[in-house]
């Protein structure tokens, strides 16, 4: 047998450098550009989207990013890989349900049902009121066509209001509000969506509108498909890659995952720890390095996130102070694809960084640059991540 292809670390920082648009010409004129590359970026905590995209714009900004969301469409916030929200290419948006929402979202359906029922509210309560918030919605459009928030849903429909006992006879028992479990199963069937939210573009306090209608659960070959189609578009922007790191990123299984590799007759590849990567069969030739980049990334940012084996862009002995208790990165710094140090805001509007290791004077001087240029795009407003890590918190204490 022929010689399997070798990636080294370095090529591995080459491709990140410039399929993410990190490395220096590679900024994006429109905020879908950066999102159609990363593929799906993080959305749990609103910044993050915003943050990611302007780190990768030619002109860095955030309005490009909500004309992306809430005037064009473009970008669409929706559950996805690991049961998280996620903002995503309005075109990928069919295949990331068939592919892994449904299934999430049948089996958070039957959760539903079971904790109301086991609440005395059966299946047709839970019906009648999912029909109530719907209508609530639609007859709202006319007069508030950026949609309701949760509370204005509240208030119109009295079901939310309720609440019921999770966890009966566990040391987690606890009150539930309706509306935090009924809210999100609709969001993640997409039976409402978000859309701009109360306030700047970090709150959290979205509106909803109707959606279009809930598609049908995809039969088994449709969903493989889409499986295949998803698996193809993250090899693109993320190969070469494990089949361990697939199986975290979407949160599929490992025979699902096998099936979507060779339905996109992925190609093998060995990597430097002598591992198995896999690439697109198209996308065998190595890339040379760009010239040096630093870069500033928010807290969860798909690059960051991207794998999960590591170390050849994190040191292991950096991961305690940039690394939260359930493994979410914060903000970083990076320089020539490692990241280096953390960065945060302080309450004055400072962007404080800290590296980690010295990677010399032309590398402060390009990070130095970056934070100036985040202090200017976060102008007024104060950014404090959903998931804190060590570093960030002590930068800003």
């Amino acid at each position: 047998m022929p010689a399997r292809p070798r990636f080294d670390d370095d090529q591995r920082r080459a491709r990140l450098a410039r399929r993410h648009r990190l490395a220096p010409g590679t900024g994006a004129d429109r905020a879908e550009q950066v999102v159609d590359d990363l593929v799906a970026v993080h959305a749990t905590d609103p910044a993050t989207v915003f943050l990611a995209v302007a780190a990768r714009l030619a002109a860095p900004g955030t309005a490009d990013t909500e004309r992306a969301l809430y005037t064009d469409g473009t970008v669409l916030r929706r559950h996805g890989m690991r049961k998280t929200l996620f903002a995503v290419p309005a075109d990928l948006a069919p295949a990331l349900y068939a592919s892994t929402t449904a299934k999430a979202a049948a089996a958070e359906r039957a959760r539903l049902l079971k904790d109301f029922a086991a609440s005395g509210r059966d299946a047709a309560w839970t019906a009648a009121a999912e029909r109530a918030v719907l209508d609530a919605l639609a007859a709202a459009l006319d007069t508030s066509p950026d949609g309701l928030t949760g509370s204005q849903l509240g208030e119109l429909v009295p079901q939310l209001r309720e609440t019921i006992d999770y966890g009966v006879g566990t040391s987690y028992q606890a009150a539930q509000p309706v509306s935090m479990r009924l809210l999100r199963l609709l969001g993640m069937e997409g039976a409402m969506v978000r859309r701009r939210p109360l306030g700047g573009w970090t709150s959290s306090r979205h509106r909803w509108v109707p959606g279009p209608p809930v598609p049908a659960a995809p039969k088994p070959a449709e969903r493989a498909a889409a499986q295949a189609e998803l698996a193809a578009r993250w090899l693109a922007s993320y190969g070469p890659a494990t089949e361990d790191d697939l199986v975290w990123w979407t949160g599929w299984g490992v025979r699902e995952v096998r099936t979507a590799l060779a339905a996109c007759a992925a190609a093998e590849v060995e990597l430097v720890d002598g591992s198995t990567g896999f690439v697109l069969p198209d996308d065998l030739a190595p890339e040379s390095a760009p010239a040096p980049w630093a870069a500033l990334l928010p807290a969860l940012d798909p690059t960051a996130m991207g794998w999960k084996h590591r170390d050849w862009y994190l040191s292991p002995e950096h991961r305690p102070e940039l690394v939260d208790r359930s493994g979410n990165l914060g903000p970083t710094v990076w320089w020539n694809g490692r990241v280096i140090g953390g960065w945060a805001q302080r309450p004055d509007g400072e962007v404080a960084v800290e590296l980690l290791t010295d990677p010399g004077p032309e590398a402060r001087r390009a990070v130095a640059a970056r934070a100036a240029t985040l202090r200017t795009i976060l102008a007024d407003v104060r950014v404090t991540p959903r998931f804190r890590t060590p570093l960030e918190r002590r930068l800003t204490a």
